[in-house]
């Protein structure tokens, strides 16, 4: 019979160490070895007619085989991937807290021990409910437009374009006809949707924070995207951008890339003075660090920064709403608008961002599919109330 000591697997371990086999294929051959030895002394006692239960030498053989097998499924053994480290290392650490020294010798084994500048320390890392994240940036437009609720996929707003058409008459003369042109405004909800599928696994081990992060990346991304369409949507499946209205005038700057201070006030005065009273400029930071520089033939800056609490810096006695979705300033761009953004342009909210978790659709592969749908419009209703700027001399 072929017997295999401790001695001779700890050598053929060095030997399959040295050749650069892997730790796991060297203690599954030292287990194959052993299970042959057994297998063939049972052929033995069986081919004689003992009793396999007295024979101390299979009785040992089963014993290290046994052992070898309980080494080999320690906590930390082989390679396990890094989820079941850090099980194995929460596990023991919570045992090693309750009993001390007297825990478990594999339990122990099972800890990472690591050294810093204050001594050794035994602890499994903590894994931490922030998560980090880029910072989104989204335009403002809503905290200066109309915002209104409705229940229909839109709204209608009667129009009026026009005045009657008075005329002083003398005693005894005929009143003129007048014609008031009215018209509609129609302001249509549109749709935003998207879908995320995530782990079940994930949802479970994470205590809830992957599907509150999930829902704070689909807020986000739906902010920007509103935001985004109110500036310069197409108003076809967008929103209608105020940027992209047709309508709405501008004044020029009187030069392609020098922004100058003349043409702003140009550019204030030009709208009717119940619309200036109530206008703030828009503009994105890179147009608004060249306007903060911009003075007055007295050398005094334009801008004015804010004295009082909760009260906007302004320019030209105007709150500034930085939009980071206005153009830059460049050649033939519009880099600000100035006016009465509550009166020229509004936003109608159909539908708040709707959360619809869906865990039967994708149940067979583990996942869980997170629908997303948002149904809001907006659209230029006052195009006189605001007007552009633009960098050309003609």
């Amino acid at each position: 019979m072929k017997h295999v000591s401790q001695a001779a697997l700890t050598k053929a371990a060095i030997e399959l160490k040295d050749d650069g086999d892997d730790p796991i294929d060297i203690v599954t051959k030292a287990i194959e070895d052993l299970q042959t030895a057994v297998d063939e002394r049972l052929k033995k006692l069986e081919a004689k007619g003992d009793n396999p239960e007295g024979d101390d030498e299979l009785v040992a053989l089963k014993k290290r085989l046994a052992d070898v097998e309980k080494k080999a499924n320690r906590p930390g053994t082989g390679e396990p991937d890094a989820d079941e480290q850090t099980k194995a290392e929460h596990k023991a650490f919570a045992v090693y807290l309750r009993r001390g020294d007297g825990a478990p010798e594999e339990e122990i084994k099972a800890l990472t021990v690591s050294d810093d500048t204050q001594g050794g320390v035994l602890a499994p890392a903590e894994m931490s409910s922030e998560f980090i994240r880029d910072l989104v940036e989204f335009s403002p437009i809503r905290s200066i437009a109309s915002v209104r609720n409705i229940a229909g996929p839109s709204v209608k707003y009667p129009k009026r374009t026009g005045t009657t058409n008075a005329q002083w008459e003398g005693e005894g003369d005929d009143s003129e006809e007048s014609t008031i042109p009215l018209g509609q405004a129609e302001v249509t909800a549109r749709k935003l949707m998207t879908f995320v599928d995530i782990s079940n696994e994930l949802l479970a081990d994470s205590g809830g924070t992957a599907e509150a992060e999930v829902r704070m990346a689909l807020a986000e991304d739906y902010g920007k995207k509103e935001g985004t369409a109110f500036v310069n949507g197409d108003g076809s499946l967008a929103p209608e951008g105020f940027m992209t209205n047709a309508s709405v005038q501008h004044t020029l700057n009187g030069h392609a890339t020098n922004l100058a201070a003349d043409p702003l006030i140009t550019l204030m005065y030009a709208l009717p003075a119940a619309y200036r009273n109530r206008g703030a400029w828009v503009m994105n930071g890179q147009t608004l660090a060249t306007v903060r520089k911009l003075k007055d033939g007295q050398n005094n800056y334009l801008w004015q920064p804010s004295y009082q609490a909760g009260q906007p810096e302004t320019l030209l006695g105007r709150p500034v709403v930085e939009a980071i979705d206005m153009p830059d300033i460049a050649s033939g761009e519009f880099p600000i608008i100035f006016g009465d953004f509550n009166t020229a342009y509004r936003i109608v909210d159909r539908l708040a961002m709707s959360i619809l978790v869906n865990p039967y659709l994708l149940a067979t592969k583990g996942l869980t599919r997170i629908h997303a749908t948002r149904r809001v419009g907006g659209r230029v209703i006052q195009p006189a109330a605001i007007r552009k700027l633009k960098m050309a001399t003609s």
